[in-house]
């Protein structure tokens, strides 16, 4: 079946015949001038056709549908998720990041009536995006993976995306939903307190499901239920991510060394903390995208690793008239810590001032490209990070 979706670029009412004729049982659009057969079928919106049936379909199926959403770690914590509860269900799972008013629906429709659990992870740069997509997905469970410095210019400021991430809560709490929670955070703790919760964290948080975590370089590993789990992600930030995993297959019953056979088996990919050798260095890729909050994390924990260590890092995107200053903050940061040398690629890193020769500016991505100073690196450790339009997993192509 077709939808003939429409962008700023193309309108897809005028690919409806072109779909039919490769094989579309019907194709669903939205302006008269198209409903040539009756294999076309003329609604009032397409899109909003799409989610109306995504609803009309997960009601249909009646699964248990977890969805989840946070500033940092949605997809990571997705995927572990999956890996985690698969150990002993038919699931269905948001495919890469389709996790928008297009790609929720598309997920609903994708699980089947062999589906035993759906996960759906939901993302927002804007006020109310969160609460439409509950509507649309209407999930039984619902965990945030944290409220961070993303996509300050919709949100408006970090308040704004507490309160932006806070709907899935809202539509949990008004239903009488589980809410999984990080005992640890305390906006988590605030937000759920008249909730049903069901929460991970330190022992001394007093969780349904205590994790501890032992160490996190250069892979996190952490205990639960007197089991050791040794993960092959890096990063300090990783830990949460672990945890809620652990966390949910614990409720959903799926047995101890199951949750941990998934958890070390799990391997990232997608540009999200990847551990890439490239010649006589390790490269720590984590080029999907950044924000303020990731962009700190990942420098503190990268500054951690033994030997001669290189950051190469991208402009920042979608943070309205905060960008100068926490591209400044950030340069600040990579320049006080145990880092040997910083390449800062965009325009905002460009204007940035920097009083350290360690630090080399790049207006355009270009400019590095051409430049000499990467191609010179021997045995050191490399950390890759930048918002997804600065598209800096190129690095790679430049060995």
């Amino acid at each position: 079946m077709f939808f003939a979706l429409k962008g700023d670029n193309f309108n897809g009412n005028t690919y409806a015949e072109q779909a039919i004729e490769m094989g579309a049982k019907y194709a669903i659009i939205d302006e008269p001038e198209y409903h040539t057969t009756a294999k076309t079928i003329l609604v009032k919106n397409v899109l909003e056709t799409l989610q109306e049936l995504a609803t009309y379909h997960r009601l249909y199926l009646n699964k248990p549908i977890i969805a989840l959403t946070g500033s940092n770690g949605k997809t990571t914590t997705k995927e572990l998720i999956n890996v985690v509860l698969s150990k002993k269900y038919n699931t269905s799972a948001t495919i890469g990041n389709l996790n928008n008013h297009i790609g929720v629906p598309l997920t609903l429709l994708a699980m089947r009536k062999e589906t035993e659990i759906g996960i759906v992870e939901m993302g927002a740069n804007h006020l109310k995006e969160i609460a439409f997509l509950c509507d649309i997905a209407k999930p039984d469970y619902g965990y945030i993976t944290n409220f961070g410095k993303a996509h300050l210019e919709g949100f408006g400021g970090v308040e704004g995306v507490i309160k932006g991430k806070s709907e899935m809560y809202a539509f949990l709490l008004q239903n009488k939903k589980t809410i999984f929670i990080n005992s640890d955070d305390a906006i988590q703790i605030e937000k759920t307190k008249k909730g049903n919760i069901y929460s991970f964290g330190n022992l001394e948080t007093n969780p349904n499901v205590p994790i501890t975590n032992l160490k996190t370089q250069p892979n996190v590993t952490c205990t639960y239920n007197n089991l050791k789990i040794s993960s092959q992600l890096i990063g300090d930030y990783n830990f949460h991510n672990i945890a809620a995993a652990i966390c949910i297959g614990n409720f959903f019953k799926v047995d101890d060394e199951s949750i941990k056979a998934a958890i070390e088996n799990y391997v990232s990919t997608n540009n999200r903390s990847q551990i890439i050798t490239k010649g006589s260095n390790q490269i720590v890729l984590d080029a999907y995208n950044a924000n303020p909050t990731s962009m700190r994390a990942a420098l503190l924990n990268f500054q951690n690793l033994k030997g001669n260590k290189i950051a190469i890092l991208g402009d920042m995107f979608e943070l309205g008239v905060d960008a100068k200053q926490e591209h400044q903050d950030i340069v600040d940061l990579v320049l006080s810590l145990n880092i040997d040398q910083v390449f800062l690629i965009g325009e905002h890193f460009y204007e940035s001032k920097i009083d350290a020769n360690k630090a080399i500016q790049f207006k355009t991505f270009d400019n590095f490209e051409t430049s000499s100073e990467l191609k010179a690196i021997q045995n050191s450790s490399l950390l890759i990070k930048g918002s997804r339009g600065m598209a800096l997993e190129r690095v790679l192509d430049m060995y």
